[in-house]
């Protein structure tokens, strides 16, 4: 499972270096489907998949303002300075106790531990496909979603960076 979550890393780094190439406004502009526009939409993957990972953990969930990350370099900070913790959690305990049920205050339902690190790949995998169909409306070429060919990674690698 956490070569998905390398994968999913390494994409969203790419989607970042594809964003230099917009203006913010660009990157602000509402969009038709998706979470409203591309930052929002970047800031929405992180702060999904922190939230739970501190769910899983039962920690308390911090609670970042879109507000004060409407550029692109803020939002790739707050990825780069939150992936250190999700990469701690991923080493030690993505894999024990994957039947453990998960109670979180934004949701009333209980999930398992594998249930909510299986939604997490596969919620960023939904959102950079959103990205990848704007991407195309504006006449230009999506990073590549393969997964086949990437050098991914160890886990180990995403303290060091």
């Amino acid at each position: 499972m956490n070569t998905f979550f390398e994968y999913n890393w390494q994409v969203r780094d790419e989607w970042f270096n594809w964003c230099n190439q917009l203006t913010t406004a660009e990157l602000l502009k509402n969009r038709i489907g998706g979470v409203e526009n591309i930052l929002y939409t970047l800031f929405h993957i992180i702060d999904v998949e922190y939230s739970w990972i501190r769910g899983i953990e039962d920690k308390e969930d911090v609670i970042f303002d879109f507000e004060n990350y409407k550029t692109l370099e803020k939002i790739r900070a707050l990825s780069n300075s939150l992936r250190p913790e999700i990469v701690e959690f991923l080493k030690t305990n993505s894999e024990e106790k994957s039947d453990q049920l998960v109670k979180v205050p934004w949701d009333e339902n209980e999930y398992t531990k594998y249930e909510i690190l299986h939604h997490l790949i596969a919620h960023e995998i939904h959102h950079i496909g959103q990205l990848s169909v704007w991407a195309r409306d504006i006449e230009l070429t999506p990073v590549s979603a393969n997964f086949i060919g990437r050098d991914l990674k160890p886990m180990q690698s995403y303290l060091k960076d």
